[in-house]
């Protein structure tokens, strides 16, 4: 069986000036890096801002496996199949990020014949969005720490920085760290730490900006520290966001690729899904949905998260309204849902499948609270017997959906048009009435405690009074109308990885906030989650290599 970088590696793409062509984009609105890949101009999209009328269809999936349940190979495919039922489909998603391409999971472009390429380049440094994104907030932390160095006249008490540095890499030994050690020389001694990346809010100030003001503007909106009264002290008093601007003014520009298949394709950004929405930009989002007929998009992890983040942050903050929703499922998913250790999910177990569909019917009702239509795509496994799917497919349809086995892995886009057309047929039927769960009228705790009933199904959140205290403090600095942003495991509906299938009555503890001023929204820690993952035992980085041909091998 050949391997992803294989397949990506033996299809003779298009030139980007073609593909951008095929949507209609000006030769002067393109900014080429290479032959295919291609930044596209702000100030051209800006002319098409009206022109955003596509349909705009999410795709989520249930909670996952280590591996995940296949998303984005799910949208790719989708794309594809759209195209080859003749209609005018653009794929707007996430970039991937270093941390898991050297890690466990691999890159994020897609698998088998429904990938998004050139795939080396795009699972690397592509065009070079995280380093920039990483830089700038790194500027920022230097900034705080030498503002603090010479007198600190803004009064920053120093034990309350809560701005950390970034590096798009797993590293566990920068977690926690005590800087400034080795004299007067080297600043004021102090604790504090490393995120990933995608963790920063300057990711999801990216992401979520409309224009390069907007995106200042946000910027100097960022919360880095509090004096002793607590007084917020934010990166415009540093005098920081304008350089942080320069630093991302070709970053903001979206990138556009293509499928295997030459579909367009959008990447641009990707926020964490646990401390972050877990979406690609607003901007190319806006730009696919002015350029397509349809538009295929995701939101990470699964639709307890990401799909509720899509909604409640996203869509609330740009304006969106989707018009179809599709939950990837597999059946070694559901088998893990229904108490099949990981060692075994290839084994045909029809009844661990038809125990663990009571995730799957969770997705779809809490999908309907948003008012959107959802279906099911079953993500084909070679290992999946006739009876697994056929499982599957009764309980999507004993709660009024539909679940449609697709093959795109193997086939590409042939393998998911049952898929398209269903799509296509219910974003020309669906009326609309999309709608966030929760008001902006209702306190942060309300908001939260929302989220943890409706979606998670607990009995309700809880918070100790320091938290509570916090929230409130929050509200009366203007902050109370923000969404809220909820982080816990991707693995259940619960804060407890391992209570899986579809638990309820539990409680959703949380331990800590954050504001995301700039990004505009508040972070809710709910149980154990790392802004900084770790290296497993065996990285994935350890099978990477260059070979004798000097192509690289390994990467998937």
């Amino acid at each position: 069986m050949d391997t992803d970088i294989a397949i990506a590696r033996s299809v003779a793409l298009r030139p980007i000036a073609t593909v951008a062509d095929g949507l209609g984009i000006p030769d002067a609105a393109i900014e080429p890096y290479g032959r295919f890949k291609a930044k596209i101009a702000l100030d051209w999209l800006e002319t098409r801002k009206s022109d955003a009328k596509g349909r705009l269809i999410l795709v989520t999936a249930i909670n996952p496996t280590p591996a995940g349940e296949g998303k984005t190979t799910t949208s790719i495919g989708l794309a594809d199949a759209l195209r080859h039922t003749g209609r005018k489909a653009v794929l707007a998603l996430r970039e991937p990020s270093l941390g898991p391409c050297f890690g466990t999971k691999g890159g994020a472009t897609g698998g088998g014949r429904a990938q998004v390429a050139p795939m080396e380049d795009i699972n690397l440094h592509f065009t070079g969005d995280f380093h920039a994104i990483t830089s700038a907030h790194n500027l920022l932390a230097a900034m705080i720490d030498n503002h603090i160095h010479w007198g600190n006249a803004l009064q920053i008490d120093v034990r309350r920085v809560v701005w950390r540095r970034v590096l798009d890499m797993n590293d566990r030994a920068l977690r926690d760290i005590v800087q400034s050690i080795g004299g007067v020389a080297n600043g004021y001694p102090r604790e504090s730490g490393f995120d990933i990346t995608v963790a920063s809010e300057v990711m999801a100030i990216l992401c979520l900006a409309n224009d390069l003001a907007d995106m200042e503007r946000r910027l100097g909106d960022i919360v880095v520290a509090y004096t002793r009264d607590r007084t917020p002290i934010t990166a415009r008093d540093l005098k920081a966001d304008g350089a942080m601007a320069v630093l991302l003014a070709e970053a903001i520009k979206p990138n556009l690729v293509q499928s295997l298949e030459g579909t367009p394709a959008f990447l641009h950004g990707g926020p964490f899904a646990n401390i972050a929405h877990g979406c690609n930009s607003v901007i190319a989002t806006r730009a696919a949905l002015s350029l397509g007929e349809y538009v295929v998009t995701e939101a990470g992890f699964g639709a307890d998260l990401g799909a509720e983040k899509f909604f409640d942050i996203k869509c609330r903050q740009a304006g969106l309204a989707p018009d179809a929703v599709v939950i990837v499922a597999t059946a070694r998913a559901l088998k893990m849902n229904g108490g099949v250790a990981k060692a075994d999910l290839a084994q045909e177990n029809v009844e661990a499948v038809r125990r663990g569909a009571v995730n799957l019917v969770r997705h779809i009702e809490n999908i309907r609270q948003f008012g959107v239509p959802a279906i099911v795509a079953i993500n084909h496994f070679y290992t999946d017997s006739d009876a697994e799917i056929a499982a599957i497919q009764d309980a999507a349809a004993q709660h009024g959906s539909r679940a449609i086995l697709c093959r795109h892995w193997a086939e590409g886009g042939a393998g998911a048009v049952e898929l398209a057309d269903a799509v296509a047929e219910i974003c020309e039927t669906h009326g609309g009435g999309f709608a966030p769960i929760y008001g902006d009228e209702l306190s942060l705790f309300d908001k939260i405690d929302t989220v943890a009933r409706r979606i998670y199904r607990a009995e309700h959140a809880v918070a100790e009074p320091s938290v509570l205290a916090q929230l409130k403090r929050w509200e009366d600095a203007g902050y109370g109308h923000l969404p809220v942003c909820l982080a816990k495991t991707q693995y259940s509906f619960s804060t407890d990885p391992a209570l899986l299938g579809a638990p309820t009555g539990h409680i959703v503890p949380v331990r800590e906030v954050r504001l995301a001023a700039g990004a505009g929204f508040v972070v809710a820690i709910c149980g154990e989650i790392m802004t900084m993952p770790g290296l497993p035992r065996v990285p994935a980085a350890e099978a990477i290599r260059l070979n004798d041909d000097g192509l690289i091998e390994g990467l998937f």
